[in-house]
């Protein structure tokens, strides 16, 4: 059955294997996520279901929010994603969904936010190489370049890399490895690196590759 969770990254340590190898893992705060709602095909033509994560004030939510959870009976949460399930039979409203629905030795795809850098150039954004420091190429050594011919075709290619923003972008790192659950702390070690900030929200599924 597909599983997930929602979570916030916290950061990176490292961990040892019982073999003495390091291994670099990403702690992520996972759940407890309450069930907000449930989506049939019977009622809407998909099966899917939505989880909270992060409780938060009611004067952080406008009406339309806090009179879903008044509804269900569940504390007022920040974030709501939902996720495409197969079978949802297993859930219903107001249950809580926490870090034990995964084990270690799993195989998930993470998907979060990466760190935002606002309006960059292409040495940055691109990783390009400086022009020449020498006369006659300046007075900006960091720009772009040569933008084609100015006669034919007398336009710029579309995709071609110039500076824009850079970061704020949806990332999924798929077939990471669960190196460790801890049930006490709502926390899942995941080996390797995740996309986003420390404190940014990620969600963790299943591997739909591995």
């Amino acid at each position: 059955m597909r599983k997930a969770i929602i979570g916030k990254k916290l950061g990176m340590t490292q961990i040892f294997s019982p073999d003495g190898k390091v291994i670099p893992v990403t702690v992520i705060l996972a759940g407890p996520c309450p069930v907000v709602q449930i989506k049939t095909v019977e009622r809407d033509g998909y099966s899917a279901v939505k989880l909270g994560f992060e409780k938060v004030g009611e004067k952080a939510l406008n009406k339309p929010e806090l009179g879903l959870f008044k509804k269900i009976g569940v504390e007022p949460h920040k974030v709501l994603k939902e996720f495409r399930l197969e079978d949802v039979s297993a859930l219903e409203v107001g249950k809580m969904v926490s870090c034990d629905t995964f084990a270690e030795g799993e195989k998930v795809d993470v998907v979060g936010t990466t760190k935002g850098h606002g309006f960059s150039g292409v040495i940055k954004r691109w990783n390009q190489h400086r022009l020449k420091e020498t006369h006659g190429v300046g007075p900006v050594h960091r720009e772009v370049g040569s933008m084609g011919a100015n006669s034919s075709p007398s336009r710029v290619f579309k995709n071609k890399r110039m500076p824009g923003q850079y970061g704020v972008e949806r990332v999924t790192i798929q077939n990471l490895e669960i190196v460790k659950v801890d049930v006490a702390r709502n926390a899942i070690l995941v080996k390797g690196a995740v996309p986003g900030p420390k404190g940014g929200i990620v969600t963790i599924s299943n591997s739909v590759k591995a």
